[in-house]
């Protein structure tokens, strides 16, 4: 057969020369990738021919081998899963810039400790690649199931790998390491020794559902003995909370989630009844890097009593819980549900509802019982937990009740809205927030000025989600969500004569000026006012109080929809001495031509201070210019 040459990308090699001179300290960790993905591969083989009967594939013992052989040097994991074809060999092994390869090797540089970096090994779906930590070469085969000829792929890590068609290749997926002397002082062990084989699959793959198996060494005079099971097969969520230890559970968590750092909490449940389940679900410790991308893959992994069905059951969490990982089990399912079928199923809803008030109870058990691991919980999935505030109205009561955000009232203590309410001054009625990109813009912003002065709590909101469920929840125990860059703020007290009699003052005093500007700023404001909210700042841009803000309206932009451009209200400072003194020209100067800039000024530095851009950037500059060459 013709044995082709192909070069790997830039990225690709820099991955593997970490690999071969390792970062990674603890070097077993090669073993539990490859039986990982041996074990994957016999999952998709029982689901394929689950849906489809015709496939010509052997599925009457599914299991991993691994075969060591002294003389040579040679450790292989091999399977009779689902395999891979020629072009799915080039693609998914040939390449490795579609794992994310570029962010692997950035987090690589940021990872603080050994058992961070040694994480990201399959959280990027580079596990493969651990081969070399412990091999000079590397050889795979591989007969993608139902088909007749099958492919090796070679590498010894450096520049280049070959291809070839193969036609005696069995089914499934057979991986080989010609492997490195052992070098015990940089914990790379000798592999060809059984006992050590033994110990990493004991460690790590214990819970593996398919038998793991390995021929002993014969004694001397003995025949030859048969294959030996090394691993239990035990289905951790079927057997009773004592009988497992912690680790059994992180080990199955990372074999699941590919994040090979501990969970921040394990949450079992077991239904009985009419409709009986299990579930052991993972609350991960630390976000994935793609969490928030289009194609991150969420799910828990389904089993029909103890089948594996598939990888990413949709159905069973709402997208706003799509970090948490784990298994649920079911006894009343058909072993050939689709997920159309999923989608209906009154079990399925039922399960979910169950499952996600689990895991909302378990976040609120954080709150009051445990601070620190509350604190990491939130830092890492708050945003995404936010989203549920929109979509799942039965239970946001529940979710905004494990909330908690960042406030004027301390710099770094987030808050709760049951807190909050209970620091509410006499006579406050509104919760009061604002939305921004940072913490530092929103307190530098010219709408909180007031509320500073009076010592009025602010929450300060500044994940893109907060602009749409600020809205959604509209109040929280009666009293009204209310943006400070919204509507007329009046935060003096109500019946004040005095400040009542100043306001009537200063609205007649200026009700020309208010006009004059109201015409000149034309189609870019939709009113011109005095403002309660300033004390500081010369002028703001606010809007109604049902407008969408103007971060709100380029997200919906950003997504293809067309939204209409509110426009904004601009509210004037009478206390200040730019205001005051537009004023007084306006009054005294009959030709107010010369005025027209500075009105426009005073508008467009209230919309960058909003964070918001100019219209005609060129002409502020010139408008900017001019004036302070007039001063020199």
């Amino acid at each position: 057969m013709t044995t082709e040459t192909f070069e790997f990308q830039v990225e690709a090699r820099q991955l593997l020369q970490l690999m071969i001179h390792s970062v990674y300290s603890n070097k077993d960790v090669f073993l539990r990738e490859l039986v990982s993905n041996a074990s994957d591969a016999l999952d998709k083989l029982r689901l394929e021919k689950l849906r489809d009967d015709s496939l010509d594939a052997d599925v009457s013992d599914l299991h991993i081998r691994i075969d060591v052989d002294k003389e040579a040097r040679t450790l292989t994991v091999r399977d009779n899963g689902i395999g891979m074809s020629y072009d799915e060999v080039g693609r998914l092994i040939g390449t490795i810039a579609n794992s994310g390869t570029a962010t692997f090797l950035q987090e690589l540089k940021e990872a603080k400790d050994a058992a961070g970096a040694e994480g990201l090994i399959g959280q990027f779906g580079v596990g493969f690649y651990s081969g070399f930590m412990a091999a000079d070469e590397v050889t795979l085969v591989s007969r993608r199931a139902g088909e007749g000829q099958g492919t090796r792929w070679t590498s010894r890590g450096e520049a280049t790998y070959t291809l070839e068609k193969v036609d005696d290749a069995p089914q499934g997926t057979s991986v080989t390491l010609h492997l490195k002397p052992a070098d015990p002082e940089n914990q790379l062990h000798d592999y060809t020794s059984p006992w050590q084989i033994k110990d990493i699959v004991k460690r790590y793959s214990d819970f593996i559902t398919w038998p793991i198996r390995m021929v002993p060494e014969a004694g001397d005079g003995d025949s030859a003995p048969g294959p030996e099971t090394l691993n239990s097969m035990k289905a951790l969520w079927a057997r009773s909370r004592d009988e497992v230890s912690d680790d059994e559970y992180h080990e199955l968590y990372k074999h699941i989630s590919h994040d090979w750092r501990e969970p921040l909490e394990t949450i079992r449940l077991q239904a009985e009844g009419t409709f009986e389940y299990q579930a052991l679900l993972f609350v991960p410790a630390h976000a994935p890097h793609d969490l928030f991308t289009r194609d991150f893959k969420r799910g828990i992994q389904l089993y029909v009593k103890r089948v594996f069905i598939m990888d990413d059951c949709e159905e069973l969490l709402p997208p706003y819980l799509r970090f948490v990982k784990g298994v649920v089990d079911a006894a009343d399912l058909s072993l050939n549900v689709s997920r159309e079928i999923l989608q209906q199923d009154r079990h399925i809803r039922m399960m979910q509802r169950r499952l996600t008030k689990k895991v909302l109870s378990t976040v609120k058990d954080f709150m009051t019982k445990d601070a620190d691991r509350y604190a990491t919980f939130w830092r890492e999935f708050g945003t995404v937990l936010k989203e549920g505030l929109v979509t799942d109205s039965e239970n946001r009561d529940a979710i905004l009740a494990v909330s908690s955000f960042a406030s004027t009232h301390a710099d770094d203590e987030p808050t709760t809205l049951a807190r909050y309410a209970e620091r509410m001054k006499d006579g406050q009625e509104d919760i009061y927030y604002l939305t921004g990109e940072s913490r530092q813009s929103i307190e530098n912003s010219p709408h909180m000025e007031a509320f500073r002065d009076k010592g009025i709590e602010v929450l300060l909101l500044t994940d893109a989600v907060d602009e749409v469920w600020v809205d959604a929840v509209g109040e929280y125990e009666g009293k009204r969500l209310r943006s400070v860059a919204k509507g007329e703020i009046d935060l003096d007290a109500q019946g004040d004569e005095k400040a009542d009699e100043e306001r009537e003052k200063q609205a007649e005093d200026y009700a020309g000026l208010l006009g004059w500007m109201r015409e000149q700023l034309g189609e870019d404001i939709k009113e011109v006012r005095l403002s309660a909210r300033l004390t500081v700042s010369p002028a703001c841009v606010v809007g109604d109080a049902h407008d969408l803000t103007p971060a709100l309206e380029n997200m919906y932009r950003a997504m293809g929809q067309e939204v209409p451009r509110a426009q904004r209200i601009l509210e004037l400072n009478p206390g200040h001495q730019l205001v005051k003194g537009l004023n007084q020209a306006y009054k005294e100067r009959e030709d107010r031509s010369g005025l027209v800039e500075s009105a426009e000024l005073l508008h467009t530095l209230a919309v960058l201070a909003e964070g918001g851009q100019p219209k005609d950037p060129a002409r502020f500059v010139k408008l900017v210019a001019d004036r302070l060459e007039r001063t020199l």
